[in-house]
């Protein structure tokens, strides 16, 4: 037989999957994996649900259902003031991760150099090479992750394409301060590049900070596509909605991926969907003080128990430093406690593609309470 293609069959199977199935084989407490254990709100389940019985369940527009595109464009205007023409710079995606797929196939051609920064989400490097694009990969450091702009200057050239900006940031919790995406606008416009920015998180973001949005930033409207997740935002990672919004002129190729990879995505969802972006500010509100609560309440534990917490503005994650209470490598370190302390986390070294550090573990708190403190009873027992 032939070989088969030589860059997706050099990965491994994602440590998200192992974890959760060691998780599983031990009865482990899943804090590895990103999902909540509670499904979204009811009434956007009982829309999917009736429409789905109530019909159509044939395929929908490629660019999405008209009522999803307005509520993403409305949803734009009223938390970033960002004026889309839902009928041209606005596409719905089966999820983020085709999203993140369409701009890269879509965006680059062979040897284009595409600039990373890491951590990076697990995704992006393998979707990167698949295109034929070559990563460039900036490190960033803790415990601050603060955006390395000297090093961004010297990994950019007039060969750089794009860049992939994740914020708030997966897996360190990371939200760019406005004048790191102030420094990082006008290195785009420099050097003349794209950028794609994975924005999944941008209701999950705490302290009373607030998300901005880089393509709203001078000279960044016509170079900038903002990917979203109804995922994240509403608890419901299954479903698998995402969308992507740019000027016509960029959208258009990523179109054009997207028509050849999903082409669509279930109606029924999408209808859900759009009536879950047109929720009242409340909502928004709430989802984030519970997660803050959750987050706190974690980062507490965690620190009580022996480790280092790193901050966290914003997404589903923890990220600690595992020193003081153990001298082996995160990999090592995250199955023992899921066979022993029966707790499943992530190391981040796996979200390195160059050499990362080998002391920082992260955990989810997207978790109902209850199964958060009987996670740190565990933890603590098997660590003293």
């Amino acid at each position: 037989m032939k070989d088969a293609n030589s860059v997706l069959s050099s990965y491994s199977t994602t440590v998200f999957e192992v974890m959760s199935q060691l998780a599983l084989e031990h009865d482990a407490i899943n804090l590895g994996q990103g999902f909540p254990d509670e499904d979204g709100p009811e009434e956007l389940r009982k829309i999917a649900a009736d429409s789905l019985m109530e019909g159509p369940n044939q395929y929908p527009s490629m660019m999405g259902i008209p009522e999803l595109r307005q509520a993403i464009a409305d949803h734009d205007k009223r938390f970033y003031g960002i004026n889309l023409d839902w009928k041209t710079e606005v596409m719905v995606t089966s999820g983020a991760t085709e999203a993140l797929a369409d701009c890269l196939f879509g965006l680059i051609e062979p040897g284009d150099e595409v600039v990373v920064l890491e951590p990076s989400y697990d995704c992006y490097i393998p979707l990167i090479k698949r295109a034929g694009g070559i990563p460039v990969i900036v490190p960033m450091s803790a415990p601050d992750w603060k955006l390395p702009i000297e090093e961004l200057d010297e990994a950019l050239t007039h060969e750089t394409k794009l860049i992939i900006i994740n914020s708030p940031m997966n897996p360190t919790g990371k939200a760019f301060h406005w004048d790191e995406l102030e420094a990082l606008a006008e290195l785009c416009l420099r050097y003349d590049i794209y950028a794609v920015c994975d924005e999944v998180y941008e209701h999950l973001i705490f302290d009373g900070r607030k998300h901005y949005p880089l393509i709203t930033l001078p000279g960044m409207r016509d170079r900038t596509v903002r990917i979203g997740s109804a995922g994240k935002s509403f608890a419901l990672t299954g479903w698998k909605v995402g969308y992507v919004c740019g000027a016509p002129d960029v959208l258009t190729p990523i179109i054009k991926a997207h028509q050849f990879t999903t082409f669509t995505t279930p109606p029924n969802l999408q209808k859900a969907v759009a009536a879950g972006l047109s929720k009242d500010q409340s909502y928004f509100d709430n989802l984030t003080k519970d997660l803050e609560t959750k987050r706190d309440y974690l980062a507490k534990a965690l620190s009580d128990i022996g480790f280092d917490v790193l901050p966290c503005d914003g997404t589903y994650f923890v990220t600690v430093d595992i020193r003081g209470v153990h001298n082996g490598r995160d990999e090592e370190f995250c199955r023992y406690i899921t066979t022993e302390a029966k707790v499943a986390a992530i190391p981040v070294s796996v979200f390195y593609d160059i050499e990362g550090p080998s002391n920082l573990v992260r955990f989810c708190f997207s978790k109902r309470m209850e199964v958060l403190e009987e996670a740190m009873k565990r933890l603590e027992k098997a660590l003293s």
